[in-house]
């Protein structure tokens, strides 16, 4: 697999689906802090601290007024305990009444004592407290000198205690602090933030689990299915290898060492299978002499069968016959071992084509004389020499020959070519024979491989000689084919290099 993107990797994806999480969770929090703030409690609309006190003390002073023995406390718990902002009111007989089941500093509360000790001069007209009314500065009591009135500087900037009028008179004060206490809002808001907080958190881990975890989880899964599937020996496991994170990459790398596995033990089942093969076909072929030989040479032991001279040589030369054929034989194989296994070096020399097509003809002369088959040499210019070993070059294309003239017809010719092109030299035998079967030709160059069936009449080989010259042909870097169809067959050694 090529480089893997940043944005398909797992860990990123991990890290910026955690990120994306707490920022939807601090999200989520923001928005129900503000929802919690303005529908859990209310203050009066557009209304500021100051705003509210004067409207709570106005109130209290009419409800008073109205009925001098109304309970302050159920009355301020009924009409002003669903609002957001705290608030406490001390009237002048003692009576300290909050909003709510908050407490306020005592600061504070000794602040508000003291300005309703000293008192207002007159109420305002109307029905309407002024901001600041009350302030030494605009009409209030200021202390005589001397006076000692407990403050607290703290105290005074929070909250300014404003009056209650009853019938003209101070009855008490009220105090709205400018902020609310830290534990106010943390009582009243933590049970909704915490609701709020766990269910973000449950449902974000759910869709972590779904998006991110879970997907792949099941991917691992499969993965370890696909392993222990192949570690029991089901060589068709594959894991899926979808998408371009680093499980995709796992499941790839594990794919392609599935892939290694089965194409190796394919390899090793065809190893075994042409081995057991090759013994078999080693026994058979070894065999049958061996038998030949070993039923004359008992005939001929034999004291009660008289044999005379000329059946006796018959014999002799029918054992000498299948002896040389064994021999034969077992020089092939071990002439192809050598190839095959790459043992023996090559003579790489430049070498004259019309030299080796020379040795080859003579060789056959008297094999073609009795077949009254010709065989004709053609060299195209470019073709003179190749750089090869002579010696076994020159074994191939007699091994060729050998079995074109086995098919040959009587009165036909075959035909030794040499082509040069681009640099590289094709060594050709063509005969003329009844040529190769179809189904035939994929396994010509097999070992012990007869095809006589497709070709009668003729006598058979021993099923090597064709291996020989593909094992010949792959150690000079070159390769052998077979083309054929009735009365035209052709052999060729292709990819030589052609010589200076």
């Amino acid at each position: 697999m090529g480089a893997q993107r940043w944005y398909r990797s797992l860990y990123w994806r991990i890290a910026i689906g955690f990120v994306v999480f707490l920022a939807a969770m601090l999200v989520v929090q923001a928005v129900m802090f503000t929802w919690a703030v303005r529908y859990s409690g209310r203050s009066l609309p557009g209304q500021s601290p100051m705003r509210l006190a004067e409207n709570v003390a106005l109130d209290i002073g009419n409800a008073l007024a109205e009925n001098p023995q109304l309970d302050l406390a159920k009355y301020v718990h009924d009409q002003y305990s669903q609002y957001t902002h705290p608030f406490f009111v001390l009237m002048a007989d003692g009576r300290y009444v909050t909003s709510g089941s908050q407490s306020f500093p005592e600061p504070l509360v000794r602040m508000a004592k003291a300005r309703l000790e000293r008192g207002w001069p007159e109420r305002p007209r109307g029905d309407r407290l002024l901001f600041g009314w009350g302030r030494g500065e605009r009409g209030g009591n200021r202390p005589e000198p001397g006076e000692r009135v407990e403050r607290d500087v703290n105290a005074f900037r929070a909250a300014r205690p404003l009056p209650i009028f009853v019938n003209g008179r101070v009855a008490g004060v009220v105090v709205v602090p400018l902020r609310a206490p830290f534990g106010f809002l943390l009582g009243r808001f933590a049970p909704i933030l915490a609701a709020v907080a766990a269910g973000v958190l449950v449902v974000g881990t759910v869709l972590a689990t779904a998006l991110v975890f879970g997907p792949a989880r099941r991917r691992l899964r499969q993965l370890e299915d696909a392993a222990r599937r192949l570690g029991a020996g089901d060589l068709t496991a594959r894991a899926p290898d979808r998408g371009g994170d680093e499980i995709a990459a796992v499941a790839h790398a594990f794919n392609a060492m599935a892939e290694d596995l089965s194409a190796r033990a394919a390899a090793l089942a065809e190893s075994d299978r042409v081995r057991r093969q090759l013994l078999a076909d080693v026994s058979h072929e070894l065999t049958t002499p061996i038998t030949a030989m070993r039923g004359y040479l008992e005939t001929l032991t034999m004291p009660e069968l008289p044999l005379d001279e000329a059946t006796r040589a018959r014999y002799l030369a029918i054992v000498g016959d299948e002896t040389a054929r064994l021999e034969h034989i077992i020089g092939d194989l071990l002439d192809l071992a050598r190839l095959e296994g790459g043992g023996g070096s090559l003579r790489v020399e430049p070498s004259a084509v019309a030299h080796i097509f020379e040795r080859v003809a003579a060789r056959h002369e008297r094999a073609a004389a009795q077949a009254d088959v010709a065989i004709v040499a053609a060299i195209e210019p470019g073709a003179e020499t190749v750089l090869c070993d002579p010696d076994r070059i020159e074994q191939a294309v007699q091994n060729l020959a050998a079995n074109a003239l086995r098919y040959a017809p009587r009165g036909s010719t075959v035909r030794l070519e040499a082509r040069a092109a681009n640099g590289r030299v094709a060594l050709s035998v063509i005969d003329e024979g009844p040529g190769i079967d179809a189904a035939h030709l994929p396994h010509v160059f097999d070992r012990f491989y007869k095809a006589d069936a497709s070709r009668a009449g003729a006598a058979s080989g021993s099923g090597l000689g064709l291996s020989i010259v593909k094992a010949i042909a792959e150690r000079h870097g070159a390769h052998v084919a077979v083309d054929s169809r009735p009365g035209r067959t052709v052999f060729e050694i292709s990819g030589l290099q052609a010589g200076a």
